[in-house]
């Protein structure tokens, strides 16, 4: 885990759970092109979680879709995850921001080239945007390069 990343606590596995909308992301080659993309997490047996990423191609409207698991990494109150989508290879996912009371929104990044910012709803109210996106770049990221991801027909990120 980046030294410099703190994970909150305080954090519930159980109230995490559940469909999550991709707002912005940092640019990456697994989700290139990708608009109207949602993230849902699921608990399996054991405390492993099941991690299903669904997105559009924003330009063939094809279809994408990649199941993964993750797990715990730390302690159970701890937003530090470990997502596997590769055979036994984990990565760190650790939850920057984190709305506790309503769980509605977060911020999440795995190194200083992944960031996520993610919402329960398709839209996120612009002060909390704003908010995440001054977070993460106090944290070292490069925000200028946010993609905004689309979540509807017509909308084609910027």
């Amino acid at each position: 885990m980046d030294n410099q990343f703190v994970p909150v606590t305080g954090f519930d596995l159980n109230r995490f759970l559940g469909k999550w909308y991709e707002i912005a992301r940092l640019p990456t080659s697994f989700e290139r092109n990708l608009g109207h993309v949602t993230a849902t997490y699921s608990l399996k047996k054991e405390g492993r979680v099941e991690v299903l990423n669904e997105g559009k191609d924003i330009w063939s409207g094809k279809s994408s879709k990649a199941v993964g698991k993750a797990k715990i990494a730390k302690q159970p109150d701890i937003g530090f995850l470990k997502v596997s989508f590769f055979g036994p290879f984990y990565g760190d996912y650790i939850i920057l921001e984190l709305d506790k009371e309503g769980y509605e929104y977060a911020l999440i990044a795995s190194s200083h080239k992944y960031l996520w910012i993610l919402s329960r709803t398709p839209e996120l109210k612009k002060d909390i945007l704003e908010r995440l996106v001054n977070r993460a770049k106090e944290l070292g990221f490069k925000t200028e390069l946010l993609y905004y991801t689309p979540q509807s027909t017509g909308d084609s990120g910027r």
